[in-house]
């Protein structure tokens, strides 16, 4: 079986398809999904869907990407994570990619969840683009690792270097691989994932974006997470097994979720 570790079930496109979104994920073998809240004002959605489905779990943040929408507080967002089906925090970060100029109170922001991490014991869902060096930085400064007092989380869609995964992985996080892997451009990014070990990887869709192939270009969602978990065993060189027997007890293990 394969759990979709990141997915954005909730957005319109997806959510007004939910029956056969669930009906693909069981043909598919995809028993779990993680609906990731990105703003506050939708996150009612993200959890009603979590309510709604006993496979579909949820988390409480607001991405770096947002920046008109309600600043969220640490104890803010720690109180409404301990609801059963909030699992973790985020997804959140620093992305230098899509916005320009002074960014602090997108580093204000993600110092915010990791403290949000720290008082709620939930791990953290972390994104980070063209903004890895701050990201590392901002996890150490606040402490986001177990040894430091953190919960440590996970660092979904990873397109960084080995170097930042291990820097991240040092620090407790996993490293979670979407459709992106698969895309024959992404010859790096495999070798990272060649290289880093099984027990810290987790894979995901990010749908409705990045569908992996043979499903590039088309709407993504939570079934086709099946693609990454077989291109990540073709390229470890290990059977499918053991990728899914693998990703399936880091996220339990992860989100301290009972299987």
């Amino acid at each position: 079986m394969y759990i979709d570790s990141h997915c954005h079930i909730n957005f319109p496109e997806l959510a007004a398809r939910m029956p056969e979104i669930l009906s693909k994920m069981e043909e598919n073998g995809v028993t779990h999904a993680l609906c990731v809240s990105v703003d506050l004002p939708h996150f009612p959605q993200v959890l009603a869907l979590a309510e709604a489905y006993p496979n579909i779990y949820a988390s409480v943040g607001v991405h770096p990407d947002y920046e008109d929408t309600e600043e969220p507080s640490a104890e803010q967002l720690a109180h409404l994570s301990q609801h059963p089906k909030i699992i973790a925090i985020g997804e959140t970060g620093l992305d230098y990619f899509r916005l320009t100029g002074d960014l602090e109170w997108q580093r204000e922001r993600f110092r915010q969840h990791i403290r949000a991490s720290r008082l709620s014991r939930k791990p953290l869902i972390i994104h980070t683009r063209s903004a890895s060096e701050d990201t590392i930085r901002i996890m150490q400064e606040e402490g986001a690792g177990i040894a430091k007092g953190g919960v440590g989380g996970v660092m979904h869609c990873f397109t960084e270097s080995l170097e930042v995964a291990l820097a991240a992985i040092e620090m407790d996080f996993y490293i979670s691989f979407s459709g992106i892997l698969t895309f024959k451009s992404a010859k790096d990014l495999q070798a990272v994932a060649r290289a880093l070990p099984l027990e810290r990887i987790l894979i995901e869709t990010d749908s409705p974006y990045l569908a992996p192939t043979p499903h590039r270009g088309k709407m993504n969602e939570p079934g086709f997470v099946r693609h990454v978990g077989e291109f990540l065993a073709d390229l470890k060189g290990i059977s499918v097994k053991q990728v899914q027997e693998a990703t399936t007890a880091n996220f339990f293990k992860l989100f301290n979720v009972a299987q």
